[in-house]
């Protein structure tokens, strides 16, 4: 790609998502959301692939729709209300703007484009969808949190936490499994937004903190499976022991720093006398506990004395060493910040 067109399809995406999040007016954020879209399809688009045309026809389509759908409930908001300000939102276009936000987002039922978007799209372009894309449309969930229906989100968090679930623990592929993964987590978020903001906003900030490092650590080993992440440990064993870590840390096991957004979302569901919810996310983030497990005995049954039951890649990434370096203390970070809950 010319270094120019790459420097204006990033400076499309950033200011996109800046003017989601500076917006007050709808129409303004509708247009970042466009501006954002529009951006990074030719990211999805440029290799020379028909699974990558494929991918980015799926996301322009899936978020063309999101974005009449957003636009329809902003207009409908506008009509009866009189006002653009997206703070100032009725029960009828709330109702309307979650699933538009959700399936800007790959939130479950409308979960449906993302494993195989990421699936055909470069780890670096998985990287970007499920983190920086999600900015945008999680600040408007945020800005409304306080006029959203908390049945509507209740639902869509536990599909969506299901859905994660049930649909990595079938996945070889890493970079779908990860769009479960990502799923699962969007769930929890949804689920907690209505209630405290606040915290779900910290469940997925720490979310895309852990697996930014994570991804980061695929491209520079060239995993994209799990056979070949098995054979990490021969080139790079230090990569090896943080992706351990990183995986049990997004599985929400104490007392890395995954649990403690998990904690603090059950706690807050209790004090609102949401037991029952509580107890069934609890409950449901357990089938996503199966796959992350599955993951890290792959990888810690493949460390010495053990031998690899698969050929090592005959091709690396030069320079993995000074990565790793560079990664291992965002990733030491990202796993050990639950000591800092009480404060």
């Amino acid at each position: 790609m010319p270094p120019l067109a790459l420097f204006m399809i990033t400076l499309g995406i950033i200011l996109g998502t800046l003017m989601v999040t500076s917006a007050n007016h709808w129409l303004t954020a509708w247009l970042g959301l466009e501006l954002n879209m529009v951006s990074i399809i030719p990211i999805i688009a440029k290799q020379k692939h028909l699974r990558s045309t494929e991918s980015a026809t799926k996301y322009f389509l899936t978020q063309a729709i999101a974005s009449a759908l957003m636009l329809f409930a902003s207009t409908l908001n506008a009509w009866q209300t009189g006002s653009w300000d997206i703070t100032q939102l009725n029960k009828t276009s709330s109702t309307l703007m979650i699933p538009a936000l959700a399936m800007k987002m790959g939130a479950a039922p409308f979960h449906f484009w993302l494993p195989e978007v990421l699936q055909g799209s470069t780890l670096t372009t998985t990287l970007l969808i499920t983190t920086w894309q999600k900015i945008a449309p999680i600040t408007l969930l945020y800005m409304i949190s306080n006029h959203t229906q908390p049945n509507i989100m209740f639902m869509i968090g536990l599909l969506s936490i299901m859905t994660g679930g049930w649909g990595g623990i079938n996945q070889t592929q890493l970079r779908k499994m990860m769009a479960y993964s990502s799923i699962a987590h969007l769930g929890w978020t949804i689920t907690a937004i209505s209630i405290t903001p606040n915290i779900a906003l910290l469940n997925i900030i720490l979310y895309m903190m852990m697996s930014t490092p994570f991804f980061l650590l695929l491209m520079t080993t060239s995993s994209k499976t799990l056979q070949t992440m098995s054979t990490s440990w021969s080139h790079s064993p230090t990569s090896t022991i943080i992706m351990t870590l990183i995986l049990l840390s997004m599985a929400g096991l104490p007392p890395l720093t995954g649990f403690t957004p998990k904690l603090l979302i059950l706690n807050n569901l209790t004090m609102h006398n949401l037991t029952i919810m509580a107890t069934t996310m609890a409950l449901l983030s357990l089938i996503s506990l199966t796959f992350y497990l599955r993951t890290t005995y792959l990888l810690a049954s493949t460390a010495p004395p053990s031998t690899a039951q698969s050929t090592a890649l005959w091709r690396l990434k030069p320079h993995h060493n000074q990565t790793t370096a560079i990664l291992a203390p965002v990733a030491l970070f990202n796993i050990t910040i639950l000591p800092a809950l009480p404060m």
